[in-house]
């Protein structure tokens, strides 16, 4: 029980504790009596033994806490609860929460004055000799133990850590190096038990708390076309929902459509002067861009006309119906147009325009008002997200002809979501221009009490789409490339380049058209996710097609031919599990151990991801399992065959690693909203 003794120790606390009461009683008589000087100089002397006292009560107290980690019955302090039994484990367990929690109960044992001792923990790289994690934290925790004037060094510290870890089903040993890092070896038996849950039940989810999620995401503008500025914003944006759903948290997919404003005038007096009979006939404006482009003109050149789109404006906001049946209409030819390309690339999303928020207006701009949120600048209602310093720009929540603006939308947006969709965490997907406009929502919501401490506001930044040329992505004639144009032109493209492969030869038309859209649509996909999301990146439907390097062409190629191996030697996955029931996994071959490692940190990704926000993590990790299956596969046979072609012998343990190899694939996949194909 390291330097202490329990029974000791509460002696010792319980002696210290009598003692304190002791004077604080004399202090007591001393401070209701009448005190002279005499009294007054023993009441200082008290004073501060009793300080002394209170001091050495605290010290053995957290002595006690740490030792409460590893000694039964002594549980004032919380330990992590630990994993003890491999048969427990059911392959969803994220290695570096597990190591993180046994180093915690180490580091806290061997130093329980030091108050939240770092615990640094890192995959330590393909060079096996360092072990497979590290533990990095006796440097920073020497520095600290100097500062507090403890004679001590890094490699002193790593050896106490190390005689106060606890042991544990997931670690073979551990080893301490150089000037006092801890090596990390896991062990090959759990792993082979995870990869076997993985077999049996699929790829499951590691645990965490749910929490109610809202991601405002693509939101273009009713009544002009869906451009390739609105493709990343839909792509990011599908694959975050992804990546929480799949955590099991309760996930709104929010499409904050701008279906309001001064716009809307001139588009339903353009409506009435071009199909009068809008009303018992649905007029073919299918065409967006080109019906609000003639509008605009109009408005900008006609003055008659701009008086009366101002008017309709006025009717519409004030609820006339006919111009509310028209502003309806033009809305649902906008969402038809929008929901031919989500369906296409298989996003789901639930519309919500500005005008859901009309009728909140009113109440959140009294409410701040009343409050006294709100300060007058030149006509117009401000409000600052410091009052104080002022610092960056405030939101303009009425202008000063009493309009509301699209900060009055969000402010009033993001009360809705707090009060009635009970959210904790709003997402917003946006290009990084807009960083600054959500922080100073986040403060003004934090000020006005709208936002609580455990409730963030996340600003899912991203640069823009470049053209080869490095400038920004538009046609030849200059004008901003429409989304479903891009998405034709890449659909042909991939079945040129299958075609170029000859598999139209070897693939029916029904699997050839599967394969020509999961190529087509996923390498768009990909090509955006595997970028850094906040830098520009360069659109080339060349580069996405490659079927070498980290893309989608190659990962859907990979997949389909690990698939085809059981496929081949006529092993059904009924079959893998029986032999899976018979002998496990055995990762015997180092590049067969090597694969499991890369495939237990499943967990670790996704939690990661799911965090940060940054989902090129993910494709770095399904390039670093396919790159490392195809080292497996070159050096270890799963089928052998004759000199005929005839299968002699099988390997079933190495094609139940090829088929969890394949399952954790398609779902990283699957969560990049990237289809796979049985067939390719």
């Amino acid at each position: 029980m390291s330097e202490f003794d329990e029974k000791a120790l509460l002696e010792r606390t319980s002696k210290a504790e009598l003692e304190a009461k002791s004077i604080e009683a004399e202090l007591d008589k001393l401070t209701n009596g009448d005190l002279s000087s005499a009294v007054d100089s023993r009441l200082d002397q008290l004073l501060q033994e009793n300080e002394k006292l209170k001091h050495r009560l605290a010290i053995i107290e957290n002595a006690i806490k740490a030792e409460s980690n590893l000694t039964p019955g002594l549980e004032s302090r919380k330990r992590p609860k630990l994993i003890t039994d491999i048969s427990s484990v059911e392959g969803n367990v994220c290695l570096l929460d597990e190591l993180k929690n046994i180093f915690e109960i180490a580091i806290t044992s061997a130093y329980p004055n030091l108050v939240d001792p770092p615990i640094v923990l890192t995959l330590s790289g393909n060079n096996p000799k360092f072990g497979d994690y590290q533990c990095n934290s006796a440097m920073p925790i020497s520095h600290l133990l100097k500062s507090m004037n403890v004679s001590t060094n890094p490699r002193e510290v790593a050896n106490n850590i190390l005689n106060k870890t606890p042991t544990s089903p997931l670690i073979e040993r551990i080893e301490v190096a150089g000037a006092g890092f801890l090596n990390i070896y896991l062990n090959k038996k759990f792993a082979e038990h995870v990869l076997n849950c993985i077999l049996q039940y699929g790829v499951r989810p590691p645990p965490v708390k749910r929490e109610r999620v809202i991601v405002d995401f693509s939101s273009p503008n009713i009544a002009k076309e869906m451009h390739v500025g609105h493709l990343r914003s839909t792509i990011i944006g599908d694959s975050i929902c992804r990546i929480l759903e799949f955590l099991n948290h309760d996930v709104l997919r929010l499409n904050h459509l701008g279906d309001w404003g001064t716009q809307f005038g001139m588009l339903i007096a353009h409506l009435q002067d071009q199909f009068p009979d809008y009303k018992t006939c649905s007029p073919p404006i299918s065409d967006l861009q080109a019906f609000y482009k003639e509008s605009k003109k109009r408005f900008d050149e006609d003055e008659e006309f701009k008086k009366r789109a101002y008017s309709c404006v006025v009717q519409l906001q004030s609820g006339q119906p006919d111009y509310i049946a028209a502003w309806k209409l033009i809305c649902e030819v906008s969402r038809r147009e929008f929901q031919k390309i989500y369906d296409r690339l298989d996003i789901r999303i639930i519309d919500r325009g500005e005008s859901f928020y009309q009728s909140r207006m009113d109440a959140v701009v009294k409410e701040l008002k009343d409050s006294g949120f709100l300060e007058e600048d030149e006509g117009r209602l401000i409000m600052w997200g410091d009052p104080v310093t002022h610092e960056g720009i405030p939101l303009t929540v009425v202008k000063s002809d009493g309009g509301y603006t699209y900060d009055t939308s969000d402010i009033t947006a993001i009360k809705q979501r707090v009060d009635e969709e009970k959210g904790d965490r709003f997402i917003y997907v946006t290009d990084a221009g807009q960083y600054t406009h959500f922080v100073t929502i986040d403060a003004c919501a934090r000020r006005a009490g709208i936002l609580k401490n455990s409730q963030k506001i996340e600003h899912v930044g991203f640069g823009v789409v470049l053209g080869e040329d490095k400038k920004k992505f538009k046609t030849r004639s200059g004008d901003t490339v429409k989304l479903i144009e891009l998405l034709d032109e890449g659909l042909k493209r991939s079945l040129d380049k299958l075609v170029e492969k000859g598999r139209d030869k070897v693939l029916t038309p029904e699997e050839l058209k599967k394969a020509q859209e999961a190529v087509a649509y996923g390498c768009i996909k990909y090509a955006d996710l595997s970028h850094n999301r906040v830098n520009d990146y360069v659109f080339s439907f060349d580069k996405m097609l490659d079927d070498k390097g980290n893309t989608a062409v190659y990962l859907l190629y990979a997949v389909t031919r690990i698939r085809s191996i059981a496929r081949n030697a006529q092993v059904s996955e009924t079959k893998l599990l029986e032999e899976a029931m018979k002998s496990g996994f055995k990762l015997e071959h180092v590049t067969e151990w090597k694969l499991g490692k890369v495939l237990l940190r499943f967990p670790e990704v996704i939690l990661k991801v799911a965090n940060d926000l940054y989902l090129h993590s993910l494709c770095e990790y399904l390039y670093e399992i396919s790159s490392t299956f195809t080292e497996f596969y070159d050096k270890c046979y799963c089928i052998q065959k004759d000199k005929s072609g005839n299968i002699v012998d099988i390997s079933y343990e190495r094609l139940m690693l090829c088929e969890v190899t394949a399952k954790v694939m398609e779902k990283c996949l699957e969560i990049l909203g990237i289809k796979t194909v049985s067939k390719m």
